[in-house]
């Protein structure tokens, strides 16, 4: 055998997959753009797939336990194998790895055909298994639409909350009901991922506790309060961006208040938009929120040309030692050219009614926001997707981060649902 072409193909599927997964979260990537860079993976995938066993045994199997890209390609390959193996290596890997290759074993569960998950994975539930690896089970389950009542509840009320959350997400995704006592615990929860997954899950499932507890931790200003920011965006009623606007004071809040207001869809927001174009810090931020809007477009004399942009430091005692340098997805935004946006939107403004909600320019209604899931930029179509199931019910559910046949079925189904309720407000017919 050739086994230099099967382990280029392991390299290459391992490299092409990093440049996929990062592509899912960047602000100048499109789905049609991103389903091109999908291709390869698919392609160095389907190589090593036909490499059968020898290649499983003398590549695949190794790489389980080596680095996070090379993890996800051999356990994609494995899991399509129509062997045996396959499975059962995931299931020994799964037993046995550390957190971090467990991270990276979920997602090439998550990534996977439902049919190619092997069938004993739930047998992983037991009581005195590793939380991560609980939770990891669970939230493959509810990715796949395999999750149960008798899966899940018995882990709602766990004490580790990474796994309650786990649990609360699977249930959520495949509309499980929930006692409402057990929804409050987590709602009322110190732990900002367990009360965002009760957040989502009572929402999903109209209770009115939910709708009041997002409204609460927006105002209170609890740590990892971004959800509740956005979920009151996401609800287009002209009294939650007020609150949202009024928050805007808080310069450390703002970027996360500038990602809400970018989904509120409101003339409101689009004006403190255009203020904060002018604060560098923000600018980009601002921007992109005013952009989701208004559907104005951030080039040419929009956008400030990069090479244009201020990139001198600080004085000494000005800079944030503390700030995280990281690369961030939003750090290849447009940074807009606030005076040409500003005589552009004192015109267009003109057209846009203070009491609409708009999307891209455009009123909102359910078509606008199923348009918007298919040419957003790729960073803000998890919230839309997100904004689409709460306000189905969770009938409709795009997985913003699957492979993109996954994707478009589910979008082909959202276009042939009903929607005659999709556009009423997140308060309306919630129950206690």
């Amino acid at each position: 055998m050739r086994w230099d072409i099967y382990e280029t193909h392991l390299d290459e599927a391992a490299f092409r997959w990093s440049q996929w997964e990062k592509a899912l979260d960047a602000p100048d990537f499109t789905l049609e753009e991103v389903a091109e860079l999908e291709e390869p993976v698919a392609a160095h995938v389907d190589g090593l797939v036909l490499g059968g066993g020898p290649v499983a045994t003398r590549l695949l199997v190794p790489a389980l336990s080596g680095e996070h890209e090379h993890i996800v390609a051999a356990a994609l390959a494995l899991l399509l194998a129509e062997t045996t193996d396959g499975p059962a290596a995931m299931l020994a890997a799964l037993s046995s790895a550390e957190p971090p290759a467990l991270a990276a074993l979920q997602r090439a569960l998550e990534l996977s055909p439902a049919a190619c998950i092997p069938a004993a994975l739930p047998s992983l539930l037991k009581e005195d298994a590793v939380p991560v690896r609980l939770a990891l089970v669970l939230d493959t389950l509810g990715a796949q639409g395999l999750a149960t009542a008798p899966l899940c509840t018995p882990f709602l009320t766990h004490p580790e909350p990474g796994v309650a959350a786990a649990a609360l997400r699977a249930a959520s995704r495949a509309r499980l009901p929930l006692e409402p006592a057990v929804l409050q615990r987590s709602l009322d929860s110190s732990e900002p991922a367990l009360r965002e997954a009760a957040l989502v899950a009572g929402l999903m499932e109209g209770h009115r506790g939910a709708w009041a507890a997002c409204q609460t931790l927006a105002s209170a200003r609890a740590p990892g309060d971004r959800l509740p920011l956005l979920l009151l965006g996401m609800s287009g009623e002209e009294r939650d961006t007020k609150r949202l606007l009024e928050l805007l004071s808080d310069t450390k809040r703002q970027p996360d208040v500038l990602w809400a207001l970018g989904f509120s869809g409101r003339v409101a927001a689009a004006d403190a938009c255009v203020e904060l174009m002018r604060h560098p810090p923000v600018a980009a931020l601002a921007g992109e929120a005013f952009s989701a809007i208004t559907g104005l477009g951030l080039t040419e004399q929009y956008a400030v040309a990069r090479d244009e942009e201020d990139t001198a430091l600080p004085p000494i005692e000005e800079e944030d030692l503390d700030a995280d340098l990281t690369s961030k997805p939003e750090d290849a935004l447009p940074l807009p050219q606030p005076q040409a946006v500003s005589e552009w939107w004192s015109e267009a403004r003109k057209r846009m009614d203070a009491k609409q909600r708009y999307l891209s320019g455009q009123p909102f209604t359910v078509q606008a926001l199923l348009e918007a899931l298919l040419t957003s930029p790729m960073r803000r179509r998890h919230a839309l997707a997100l904004e689409l199931a709460l306000r189905s019910r969770g009938a409709v559910q795009v997985p913003t981060r699957a492979f993109m046949p996954q994707q478009l079925a589910a979008l082909k189904a959202a276009r042939a649902a009903s929607a005659a309720s999709w556009s009423r407000p997140f308060a309306e017919a919630l129950r206690g």
